[in-house]
């Protein structure tokens, strides 16, 4: 597994094969072999673009839901997370050390939406104890670009 491909990749997977090749000094054929092995072994996952959608006219409410649940005997956690996974709102879904087990980002058009996925769909699992749902206000940084950029004033100042 090349590292540097994969950095290289995650920053901008934009980059051409010909661009990858001259910036890790690697034979076309071989990145792209490299690239398709990788995906055959699920170590790259997709491919996707990061948008922000403060800038366009959609409404769009991301929620990220605290979930306490009884981990099921024999199976653990596993078994839990597929089932919150398979839903069609749930964008991410991580587990966790400390207060909470998992946390859910899920996103809708409306809160009513989101409360309407946690009330009728979340909540109800039989393994599901306690959920707490914090709604994100405005995304700063997202996967590591800056979304509130503010062009830099490149004049040069004058003095009198």
């Amino acid at each position: 597994m090349n590292e540097a491909l994969l950095k290289a990749i995650e920053n901008n997977s934009k980059r051409t094969v010909t661009d990858l090749s001259a910036m890790l000094g690697i034979p076309e054929l071989d990145i792209a072999e490299q690239l398709t092995q990788m995906e055959k072994d699920l170590i790259i996952c997709g491919y996707h673009t990061l948008i922000d959608w403060d800038k366009v006219d959609t409404e769009k409410v991301t929620a990220l839901i605290e979930v306490r649940v009884t981990p099921q005997r024999g199976e653990g956690f596993d078994k839990i997370a597929e089932r919150i996974y398979l839903f069609k709102e749930v964008k991410s879904l991580y587990l966790m050390a400390g207060g909470f087990d998992f946390t859910v980002v899920i996103e809708g058009t409306t809160m009513k939406e989101v409360a309407h996925f946690i009330g009728h769909k979340l909540a109800p699992l039989k393994a599901v104890q306690s959920t707490a749902t914090h709604f994100v206000l405005k995304k700063y940084k997202d996967y590591g670009i800056v979304l509130d950029k503010k062009p830099k004033d490149e004049r040069m100042a004058v003095t009198p």
